[in-house]
């Protein structure tokens, strides 16, 4: 029996895990895939106070290494559900089911995928959603990456560097990245901008070879990076836990409907979604959980 299981080995739930060893918490992190969650694809990490720039994965590993220090336990599993019984909370994974007196829903979000034919019979044969993660195996080709935000933004300056072209395709006429990071592309003279312009089309058998764009057009690539937005992992609570019309939990204070459970991090509403909200959601869903435990 566990004090509390937090699901999502991301910065609010290391954070979580941190706060609770603090206060001596018997504490198991469930991460389905590394740990980091979405920091890890950032080249660079500038706006964290009092940490002038750090790689993304090294953020992730120090966070990781902390939070394992104090004496955090640690799997990769898939979470399916959570049982809430009179007692205690029960967490069944693919592959085993555990106990603990409270948990705490980290589990972020998830690349929003284009729902065109052929996009997952091409992942991983041209079709990513992470750059940092697959680029390398598109150096020296022509490639584009969908969408016009911060990640877009930040896979295209990464691409940029390792590739010999590079189209930024984005549905409107403007870019919704931070201006420091668009004023970054103009450095750059293997960019492509195609503006105005969806994806209409994923072309290709064995592997990519192309998209169409809703102007008929096509370009000829050898990988498309989707960088068109984000869902929540929430499919192994929608049963239990008050989620709105997106799929987000339901909290204004990391508690959730359900006592002795409670959210941190991208996966709750909330109106900014970064890196150091992650992190202090994370404090405050651990301060929560203990009082629940010492009470």
């Amino acid at each position: 029996m566990y004090d509390s299981i937090i699901i999502g080995g991301g910065p609010a739930g290391l954070s979580a895990a941190i706060y609770l060893r603090r206060a001596l918490k018997k504490v198991l992190i469930i991460e389905e895939k590394v740990y980091g969650g979405a920091i890890v694809e950032a080249l660079m990490v500038t706006n964290y106070p009092g940490i002038k720039a750090i790689s993304g994965p090294k953020f992730a590993k120090d966070l990781y290494d902390q939070a394992i220090a104090f004496g955090s336990e640690y799997i990769n599993e898939h979470v399916e559900e959570i049982i809430n019984t009179q007692n205690y909370k029960e967490v069944r994974t693919d592959k085993n089911t555990y106990k603990a007196k409270t948990v705490i829903i980290a589990s972020g979000e998830k690349n929003r995928k284009t729902g065109l034919p052929n996009e997952d019979n091409l992942i991983g044969k041209g079709i990513s959603y992470c750059a940092t993660c697959d680029g390398h195996f598109f150096k020296g080709k022509e490639v584009a990456v969908y969408g016009g935000g911060n990640s877009a933004i930040g896979s295209v300056l990464y691409l940029a560097g390792i590739c010999s072209k590079v189209y930024l395709i984005n549905r409107r006429d403007v870019l919704r990245a931070d201006k420091y990071l668009q004023d970054k592309l103009k450095a750059k003279d293997n960019i492509v901008y195609v503006l105005n312009k969806t994806v209409k089309a994923i072309n290709g058998t064995d592997k990519l070879e192309s998209v169409t764009l809703s102007d008929d057009t096509t370009l000829n690539i050898s990988a498309l990076f989707v960088q068109i937005g984000q869902v929540p992992n929430t499919d192994f609570v929608k049963n239990l836990i008050r989620l709105d019309d997106r799929g987000y939990v339901i909290s204004d204070d990391c508690k959730t409907n359900v006592d002795g459970i409670y959210v941190a991090g991208d996966v709750r509403t909330k109106d900014l979604r970064q890196l150091i909200t992650a992190s202090s959601d994370g404090a405050v869903s651990a301060t929560l959980a203990i009082d629940y435990l010492e009470k």
